[in-house]
């Protein structure tokens, strides 16, 4: 292996570690039907603030998504939407389809 494939195998694995814990995994859920604001997610996932925010920020650290501040609030999107498709691969896998 290359040091071209050892750094492009290094950022698919930051992708998928990004996706590997279950509230980001939901964030990047819900953030698939439409942006939300901080706000919606702590609500949603019952957290408090600070968690949500690190939990954010590993995500788009990952390139997974991105924010748009708007005054006092702070509003998340997916930067690439197609990373579902690779969880609509695993929920294949989950129910043993292939």
């Amino acid at each position: 292996m290359n040091k071209k494939e050892k750094a492009i195998l290094a950022a698919k694995t930051k992708v998928l570690k990004a996706l590997a814990h279950p509230a980001r995994l939901w964030m990047v859920e819900q953030l698939a039907v439409g942006e939300r604001c901080v706000c919606e997610l702590v609500d949603g996932l019952g957290l408090d603030f600070s968690t949500v925010s690190k939990h954010l920020l590993v995500l788009k650290n990952a390139g997974v998504v991105t924010d748009d501040k708007r005054g006092k609030q702070v509003f998340y999107s997916l930067k690439v939407p197609c990373v579902l498709n690779f969880m609509h691969c695993v929920e294949a896998v989950i129910k043993g389809e292939g």
